[in-house]
């Protein structure tokens, strides 16, 4: 007799991970499916993969400036980097748009501009505060 809080036998079972072949979420764009593994790569394969390496930097350089420099200037640095990404999200399709693509194209492109104009906006209009 079997227990009635034991859930019934799946026929459909998980495959442990060891199983699953490594296939790059490219070549499922395609539908292809590799018979060896690509070579190991260490550059971006799509023009979107440059510009958000490009948006990556520009967002180090302001986490420099606020660091080091004057807040305000670094944060517009941030800021302008979100808009840059929010521009090239625009422009390129979803296979060219590599990193930058995490939703669909409206919402990336309308949070990036949000946060991007926010973060404008709050380093222009926060007062200077006196200091000692």
């Amino acid at each position: 007799m079997t227990d009635p809080l034991e859930p019934p036998p799946d026929d459909r079972a998980i495959r442990p991970p060891e199983d699953v072949p490594a296939i790059s979420a490219e070549d499922l764009v395609d539908g292809d499916h590799p018979d060896e593994a690509p070579g190991e790569r260490r550059y971006p394969s799509t023009i979107g993969g440059a510009f958000y390496l490009l948006v990556l930097l520009v967002t180090g350089t302001g986490l420099l400036l606020a660091s080091f420099s004057d807040w305000r200037l670094g944060v517009r640095t941030i800021g302008g980097a979100l808009l840059l990404a929010a521009t090239v999200r625009t422009v390129l399709g979803p296979r060219d748009a590599g990193m930058l693509a995490v939703r669909h194209k409206a919402l990336d492109v309308a949070l990036l501009v949000a946060l991007g104009v926010a973060l404008i906006f709050l380093s222009t209009s926060i007062p200077n505060q006196p200091g000692p």
